[in-house]
């Protein structure tokens, strides 16, 4: 029976070997919504995505997608999954040696037996919907940075996904981009009534997209809320990270014995 939220995170510990990765995940990600996972780099972000995903199973806890526990099912249940999810990379991953066109058609020839006049169609309607449908002869290499995030976006719904995933989206792309591909998000997901999940750490772009943050440190959910709740946060954890200050819970100074005395010492081996 399905309920309000496709994806229920409950009590998830992981760890690689002894060292703790996540602790004490509890999430609720709404059908329909556009979420965040914000944090710095390290704090467990894309280990939640492998989670989701099936690529790993919590040492504790239960991860639930559209009803189903995930850390119970087998290959072939976990393969059914992963054909309703969409995902997009960082920076694309792009298969290099296929032209556009190709890397769209990729999934569908994979995992459907439609003739090629429908793949064909259902193509060139993914590659419009990111403004790309012109480009459907290029090769990845003949791409900018922004383009080929958006046929990346394309190839991710290829398959009309239940839940697209986001794994730093806007890394390394100039404004006009990113702004782009901010908008398509949040237009592709109402759009085709899914859900996503972005994973990034970038605060602006991000608060104006999403309807939901959680903010994960040290494998831990610190802090959740709306974009506003978030702005107005006043744990200085949260607040530094929101507003980019430099100095707070998070050091701009690296560990160091004390500035005075090492200069002293450069002065006496001079």
């Amino acid at each position: 029976m399905a309920t309000d939220n496709l994806i229920e995170i409950t009590d998830v510990n992981f760890a690689y070997d002894r060292r703790p990765i996540l602790t004490g995940i509890n999430m609720a990600i709404p059908r329909g919504k556009v979420v965040a996972i914000m944090g710095i780099s390290g704090s467990g972000k894309t280990t939640l995505l492998r989670l989701i995903g099936g690529v790993m199973k919590p040492g504790q806890g239960q991860v639930k997608v559209d009803g189903r526990l995930v850390n119970e099912l087998d290959q072939d249940g976990i393969y059914r999954m992963r054909r309703r999810m969409g995902m997009l990379f960082q920076f694309g991953a792009l298969f290099t040696d296929l032209s556009v066109f190709d890397n769209v058609a990729f999934q569908m020839r994979e995992h459907t037996h439609l003739p090629e006049r429908i793949i064909r169609d259902l193509v060139m309607m993914k590659l419009h919907a990111v403004g790309l449908r012109g480009a459907h002869r290029l090769m990845p290499s003949q791409l900018s940075g922004g383009m080929a995030r958006r046929v990346a976006l394309a190839r991710a719904i290829a398959l009309d996904p239940m839940l697209i995933m986001y794994d730093e989206p806007f890394t390394g792309l100039d404004p006009i981009s990113l702004g782009v591909i901010r908008n398509l998000i949040r237009r592709l997901n109402d759009a085709l009534g899914a859900t996503s999940i972005v994973v990034t750490h970038d605060v602006e772009e991000t608060l104006e997209l999403v309807d939901y943050v959680y903010y994960v440190s040290d494998g831990k959910i610190v802090a959740h809320g709306t974009p506003g709740d978030m702005r107005a946060a006043t744990d200085p954890l949260v607040h530094q990270f929101m507003h980019g200050e430099a100095d707070g819970p998070v050091p701009f100074q690296y560990p160091s014995a004390n500035y005075a005395k090492d200069l002293k010492l450069e002065a006496h081996n001079a």
